[in-house]
């Protein structure tokens, strides 16, 4: 995970934010531990309340248990439950104001996709 912190967001939120994008993007499984408390810390030169705080978070979304004396653990159907959430949030909050961009630069379909194809080339 990477070590530079926006400054608008507190650091516990960010590092939720990117636990959850490791979920999605499959590089924490369902069934996987997460890191423990202690080596996040260190690692991201961070308080280990603040892991703590992370992690906490995504227990009480049931996106990770705690299972005593061995640590934390990616929930069954986590990521499905994440995709979902996060499209509709994609949707309702970004969406719109992409949408009106959009508009404002009078942007076709059809460039947006020749766009999107020329950047799969030089991403492969």
């Amino acid at each position: 995970m990477s070590t530079s912190w926006d400054d608008n967001q507190p650091i516990y939120w960010q590092l939720r934010e990117k636990t959850v994008a490791a979920i999605i993007d499959g590089a924490l499984a369902e069934g996987e531990a997460l890191p423990s408390v202690r080596q996040v810390a260190v690692d991201l030169q961070v308080n280990p309340l603040t892991v703590s705080k992370a992690y906490q978070s995504l227990v009480e979304e049931n996106l990770v248990e705690k299972r005593r004396g061995v640590g934390m653990f990616v929930c069954n159907g986590a990521r499905s439950r994440l995709l979902a959430s996060e499209r509709q949030r994609f949707l309702e909050e970004k969406w719109p104001r992409l949408a009106e961009k959009i508009r404002q630069l009078g942007l076709s379909l059809e460039e947006l996709m020749e766009s999107e194809r020329k950047q799969r080339k030089e991403d492969a």
